[in-house]
């Protein structure tokens, strides 16, 4: 059977493989990017532009289209209907 230290042992092997795999397969594709980069004529500026995300521009707020004059309460128009304008004519409310 084995011992917990001798799977420890083994975990820091491991631990110490994959280490120098991945150093080994970083050091490639830094050779592949290079190569690329070198063929193209790219630079560190091309790549740092196509990385940056489209900024979304913020939305205008939607004028108020109806509203109570007792209350006060208003709705856009959009969405579902709000409780204070259910069973009521809406053109009554209609802001002109």
């Amino acid at each position: 059977m084995t011992t917990y230290q001798e799977y420890k042992a083994k975990i820091a092997e491991l631990e110490n493989l994959a280490e120098n795999a991945r150093k080994d397969e970083i050091a490639k594709a830094k050779e592949q990017i290079a190569t690329i980069m070198r063929d193209y004529g790219l630079t560190l500026a091309d790549l740092s532009n196509a990385a940056k995300p489209k900024t979304a521009k913020p939305r205008a707020p939607v004028p108020t289209k109806y509203r109570d004059d007792a209350t006060g309460q208003t709705w856009t128009g959009r969405g579902r209907a709000p409780k204070w304008l259910e069973g009521k004519n809406k053109d009554d409310y209609l802001i002109k």
